[in-house]
């Protein structure tokens, strides 16, 4: 059973990910400071898997204490690292925070992978390093164009520095997934997305508007040459997200890897504009969201969506859920956490 370090493992896609690597039969570690997540997905992972992961509440960028956690644990066969802020608007206005947290955590993690030869690490990159592409779909040969905002840098930084870890490594094989808009929950609702403060991303301010936790939301952007005015993404099942990591690994493991470092685009394929992502929500909810239409938001930019065919041959990967399934269950979500809020504030 090969043990496999996740960090960022509290967070959203980490946590689905913890999961489907327990139910393809890996011992997982966590990493995760939880400065930008709670405990909370720890109990909702061995709910679902009948297992208890050790999660050690350790800040990366502190190599010491990183290190600690591999001389604790010197057979870690994989790690797959998410551990980074991501917020797009944030990191406009504290660039230098998201340069320090995202680069400062990769560099330390990746000292530690050399010195105990870890063979196999999975990089959670992302869509943004294309910045404004010009032709869609994106293929992972499409051109880079400069990143939009500091964390689409980051990302991009990431795969830089991990491309020349990869060709300098004798010992370390790596994958870039570049994945597109992840969205939804578990389908045993039992974990999801659970922004700290005000949501980032799409649909969690959908959720929580509809729900009644925020007033309204707000569609940045409504004049942008699209098929109705907003922004057009690729919006992907977090499970279906997390299940290609596992896969990933899996490629690498079993030899299959064609050079050190390869890259995978994780997408539906699929391009929907926020307009119709939530009519998708209003349809399956039957909830009339409260929204009105804002100017357009720094670091946006108007559409991307993936040609996801190398992952779907190469790595094997089908993707499950729709993007009803997506907003059906990211809805059964957001109505588990308003009820247990509101069981507390009875008891």
């Amino acid at each position: 059973m090969a043990k496999i370090l996740v960090t960022g493992g509290c967070g959203y896609i980490g946590s689905h990910t913890i999961v489907d690597l327990l139910e393809s039969g890996y011992d997982v570690i966590s990493i995760d400071d939880q400065s930008r997540s709670t405990p909370y997905p720890l109990t909702g992972i061995q709910l679902i898997t009948g297992k208890k992961i050790k999660n050690y509440k350790v800040d990366l960028k502190n190599f010491d204490e990183t290190l600690a956690v591999f001389q604790e644990n010197p057979d870690i066969t994989g790690v797959i690292h998410f551990a980074a802020y991501k917020a797009v608007g944030e990191s406009v206005e504290q660039s230098l925070m998201y340069y320090e947290n995202n680069i400062g955590s990769l560099i330390s993690i990746l000292k530690c992978v050399k010195e105990f030869s870890v063979p196999h690490f999975v990089f959670s990159s992302s869509c943004t390093v294309y910045g404004n592409p010009e032709t869609f779909p994106v293929t992972e040969n499409t051109v880079l164009q400069p990143a939009a905002s500091p964390y689409g840098a980051t990302k991009k930084m990431g795969e830089e520095i991990l491309k020349d870890f990869a060709a300098a490594s004798a010992s370390t094989s790596v994958v870039l997934l570049r994945y597109f808009n992840p969205v939804g929950a578990h389908p045993s609702c039992l974990i999801g997305e659970l922004p700290l403060g005000k949501p980032q991303n799409l649909v969690p301010a959908i959720t929580q508007t509809a729900i009644g936790k925020l007033p309204k939301m707000m569609v940045y952007g409504n004049d942008y040459d699209t098929r109705d005015g907003s922004c057009i993404r690729d919006y992907i099942h977090v499970s279906d997200i997390a299940r290609a990591h596992t896969l990933a690994l899996e490629y690498m493991i079993s030899g299959k890897n064609q050079s050190a470092c390869e890259v995978f685009n994780l997408g539906t394929g699929i391009g929907i504009t926020v307009l119709e992502a939530i009519q998708s929500f209003e349809k399956v909810s039957g909830v009339k969201l409260n929204y009105e239409i804002g100017p357009r938001r720094p670091g946006d930019i108007k559409a991307i969506y993936a040609n996801n065919e190398k992952a779907v041959h190469q790595l094997g990967w089908q993707i499950k859920y729709d993007i009803t399934e997506m907003m059906r269950t990211a809805w059964a979500w957001e109505q588990k956490i308003k009820q247990e809020e509101q069981n507390v504030q009875h008891n």
